[in-house]
């Protein structure tokens, strides 16, 4: 469907078969931060405030396309910050009452702060929430946040929002060169916010830094190694499916 908001099915390392929905749609990236690593660029539209872009009846009509879909979860992604979405509580109930699929959302934790965010991702089966850094300087430099956000009011909403959250919470840690020497430290955030699974990844899809190799990845894995549910990208991915420029690149890094 031409300009859909829903996309995919799509593999997913971290999900499996899924259903992508776009409550954004907008036509460059839409988001609170604007990380180094992206793969959608630039945010073209900075914005901190949340605002309806997509109504529940364009929602429901294209849902309504999609039923009976074979996909593992429906996942709200897309365009940037799902949470930028004032109607992401009520597109959960939504997407539950018609597809009867478990939903995840993929975020960037920096609305987390807000009492309304977290009750609306509360709804969802599986939150995937990101932290990149341990300390402010590093994370101004990796995340860009737009506005006034900083590392410490979004842990603490994190550790609040994971005492009262009753789904699955899984942190995702993007590593690249800027952040790869403080896997400890990250560790340690990990372990006071106590996840139900921890995602180490780093950035495969074309983007404006080099991904780490699976050594490097493997190394920073160890440090997790007090959690039972820890998940790298290049485990979770078989060979035969890393783009071929990738592969190459990789292939003539120096193994550690």
């Amino acid at each position: 469907m031409a300009n859909s908001i829903i996309y995919g099915p799509v593999p997913s390392w971290r999900l499996g078969r899924s259903l992508g929905i776009d409550l954004l749609s907008t036509k460059g990236k839409t988001c609170s931060f604007d990380c180094v690593y992206c793969q959608l660029g630039m945010t073209v539209y900075p914005e901190v405030e949340r605002e309806e872009f997509v109504s529940l009846d364009r929602l429901a009509r294209e849902l309504k396309t999609v039923e009976g879909v074979a996909a593992d979860y429906a996942t709200f992604s897309g365009m940037g910050e799902p949470s930028l979405a004032s109607n992401l509580g009520e597109a959960i109930r939504l997407v539950k009452s018609v597809l009867k699929l478990p939903v995840a959302v993929l975020t960037n934790s920096s609305l987390i702060p807000r009492e309304d965010v977290r009750r609306e991702l509360s709804l969802a089966d599986v939150v995937v929430a990101k932290i990149d850094a341990p300390a402010e300087e590093l994370f101004s430099k990796i995340n860009r946040p737009i506005g006034s956000q900083t590392l410490a009011v979004i842990l603490k909403a994190l550790q609040l929002f994971r005492e009262e959250y009753h789904g699955k919470l899984a942190l995702q840690m993007m590593f690249i060169e800027a952040n790869r020497g403080y896997a400890v430290d990250m560790a340690k955030i990990a372990e006071h916010l106590s996840p139900d699974e921890v995602q180490i990844n780093t950035p495969l899809r074309p983007c404006g830094v080099s991904p780490l190799s699976p050594a490097e990845l493997v190394a920073i894995g160890q440090e997790f190694s007090n959690f039972q549910n820890v998940f790298t990208v290049y485990g979770a991915l078989k060979p035969e499916v890393i783009p071929f420029d990738l592969a190459e690149t990789l292939r003539r890094r120096p193994k550690l």
